[in-house]
């Protein structure tokens, strides 16, 4: 088995670091292991650069899986290390979506057992990157009220064990009932879905079919099957918002009479400003934006059965 550098975030609370050596006490029997823990991009470079083929274990949810692909993606090193992950985060998105045990000494038995598998990613104009899907309208929108919800639920309790995990929902019920509604341009391979003459509710783009903890945002979307799933929400009037709320909680809304479900390998959004929730990371407000699909571009470490 191939040595392992483990990066963690150094600013993780007992709990994570308690997991973490669960997880080292399943990894240090097979192969050699070293751990760093870092806080920032400075830091974080420099332990990638020192990190010469060994196999990169990111210790973190999706956050930190962005942060290491991002900065292995801007030093073009993206392709030379294999990665796995061990999923310490709030909601594990990504893991999901690989079908990777939540449980940190079963990740890290995955990390043993498992193979390299290669995964696509989503780049944009500008060189930034999506690791599991990006979204503009009412999915940004609830992104940006539960980032702030969940800093302040994250006060209620002790470490992990808080009601930070209700920030998400909490966010997406107050956007349900107050919802951002645009006018967008939004073409898929060059092709256009809906134009400025109707008004959208949410566009999402992506790799990884949950967000929030296992919302079904993207249902058939997979990580490495070569193409990008887009679904597009017109449901923009209030009893069409009611119907297509109660469709995403059963991720049956890509049936929605409202809503196209699409695949492709471009999308292209313009129109009136958007906010945009990409891995999580908020930035706005655009007026444009396109992202494209780059097919296997790294490889991570996944159950022998995927």
């Amino acid at each position: 088995m191939d040595p392992l550098l483990v990066i963690t975030n150094s600013g993780a609370g007992t709990h994570d670091e308690e997991n973490l050596e669960r997880a080292l006490a399943v990894l240090r029997p097979h192969t050699s292991v070293e751990v760093e823990a870092t806080s920032e991009p400075g830091e974080l470079d420099g332990v990638l650069h020192r990190a010469g083929s060994r196999t990169i274990v990111i210790a973190g949810g999706d956050g930190s899986l962005h942060a290491v692909i991002s900065a292995l993606h801007r030093r073009n090193d993206l392709g030379r290390n294999v990665l796995a992950l061990l999923p310490l985060g709030t909601g594990n998105d990504f893991a999901r979506n690989l079908g990777l045990p939540l449980d940190v000494e079963a990740a890290a038995q995955v990390i043993v057992d498992g193979t390299p598998r290669p995964m696509d990613l989503i780049v944009d104009e500008v060189g930034q990157i999506v690791v599991n899907n990006v979204h503009v309208g009412a999915g940004a929108a609830a992104s940006r009220r539960a980032h702030r919800w969940k800093g302040r639920l994250h006060k209620v309790g002790v470490g992990k064990v808080n009601l930070g995990k209700l920030g998400y929902p909490i966010g997406a019920a107050i956007t349900a009932y107050n919802p951002p509604v645009i006018r967008l341009r939004v073409e898929v391979d060059g092709k256009v879905v809906t134009d400025l003459d109707t008004q959208v509710l949410q566009v999402a783009v992506g790799n990884g079919s949950s967000v929030g903890g296992g919302t079904e945002l993207i249902p058939d979307a997979e990580p490495d099957d070569g193409r990008l799933d887009v679904m597009v929400s017109r449901a923009t009037g209030p009893v069409a918002r009611l119907r297509y709320a109660a469709r995403l909680a059963m991720g049956t809304h890509p049936e929605h009479a409202e809503v196209d479900y699409l695949h492709g390998r471009s999308v292209t959004v313009t129109g009136e400003e958007f906010w945009i929730s990409a891995d999580g990371e908020l930035y706005g407000p655009e007026r444009h934006r396109s992202w494209r699909l780059q097919r296997a571009a790294y490889s991570m470490v996944l159950p022998v059965s995927h």
